[in-house]
C-alpha cells in the first residue's frame, strides 16, 4: 500500500460511519502501512484532526441537548408547578424560567442582579427559584432560613431574604441569620424555630430528587422554556431569552 493510497482510504474513513471501514480485512502489511501513513498524514495536515474533533464535539453536545429537552419534558410537573416554589415575575409570562440556587455560590451570587435585571425588563417571564444548597451547611443554613421566611411572612418577604443572603458575607450562622431576619422584619425566633421542620426538609428533599433525576450537579442552572441551562450560558441570559423567543416564533 502506497502512502498516496494510505492518505486517500484516511480521508475517505473519516468520511464514512465507522461500521464501513473494516481495517480488520487488510493484511499485517497492509495495517502497518496504513498505521504509518495515518500518523504522516496527521502530522502534515493537524487541521483535519482540529476538524474531527470539532465535528465530535458538536455531535455531542447535540446528543446532550436532546437528552436535556427529554429531561424537562419528562419532569414539567415538578420543574413548573411544584406548589412549594417561590413564583415571580410575571405569573402569567409566556416564558418560565426556573433557577436552581445556593446563596454561596459565587456565580450565582454574581448574576443575581441580571437575573432581576433580564426578568423585569422582559416583562413576560414567569420566574420560579428553587433552593438546591449544595455547598456545605453554611448553603444548607442559608436555604432553610429561606424556605421558612417564605412560609410564614410570604413571597416579598422570601424576596427580601433572598437578596440578602445573596449579599452576605459572613457565614450564614444563626446569628447572621436572625441579623437577616431583623433587618427584613420578620420574627427572628419564629424563622429559627421553622428551619429544621419537615415542612422545610421537605422542600429541600423534593429539590434534590428533581435534581438528581435531571443529573443536575451544580448552581445555577436554569431551565428557560423546554431549554436545561448547567451554568449561566455564555451569550449571557438576555441573549439566552432572546434566542428561545425566536425558536418559540418559529415554531
Amino acid at each position: 500500500m502506497t502512502r498516496l493510497t494510505a492518505a486517500l482510504l484516511l480521508t475517505a474513513t473519516f468520511a464514512l460511519p465507522a461500521q464501513a471501514f473494516d481495517i480488520s480485512a487488510m493484511s499485517e502489511e497492509e495495517k502497518a502501512a496504513f498505521g504509518e501513513a495515518v500518523r504522516d498524514y496527521l502530522m502534515e495536515n493537524p487541521e483535519v484532526l482540529v476538524e474531527s474533533i470539532n465535528v465530535l464535539e458538536e455531535r455531542r453536545a447535540a446528543t446532550e441537548a436532546e437528552n436535556d429537552v427529554a429531561l424537562v419534558a419528562a419532569n414539567r410537573a415538578a420543574i413548573f408547578e411544584d406548589g412549594h416554589s417561590w413564583v415571580g415575575g410575571n405569573p402569567e409570562g409566556d416564558l418560565t424560567m426556573v433557577e436552581f440556587i445556593d446563596y454561596r455560590c459565587g456565580v450565582c451570587r454574581r448574576f443575581n442582579q441580571e437575573v432581576h435585571d433580564v426578568v423585569e425588563n422582559d416583562g413576560n417571564i414567569r420566574l420560579i427559584l428553587k433552593e438546591f444548597p449544595i455547598l456545605g451547611q453554611d448553603s444548607e443554613n442559608s436555604a432553610r432560613f429561606a424556605i421558612a421566611v417564605r412560609h410564614l411572612a410570604g413571597d416579598e418577604a422570601y424576596m427580601k431574604a433572598h437578596d440578602e443572603l445573596m449579599a452576605l458575607r459572613s457565614e450564614a450562622s444563626l446569628e447572621a441569620l436572625r441579623g437577616v431576619a431583623e433587618k427584613i422584619g420578620v420574627d427572628a425566633d419564629e424563622v429559627v424555630n421553622m428551619m429544621n421542620t419537615e415542612t422545610v426538609t421537605a422542600v429541600l428533599r423534593e429539590n434534590r430528587q428533581l435534581a438528581e433525576r435531571m443529573a443536575i450537579q451544580g448552581t445555577p442552572t436554569f431551565v428557560i422554556g423546554d431549554h436545561l441551562l448547567r451554568g449561566v450560558p455564555g451569550i449571557g441570559l438576555t441573549a439566552t431569552v432572546e434566542q428561545i423567543r425566536e425558536e418559540m416564533t418559529e415554531g
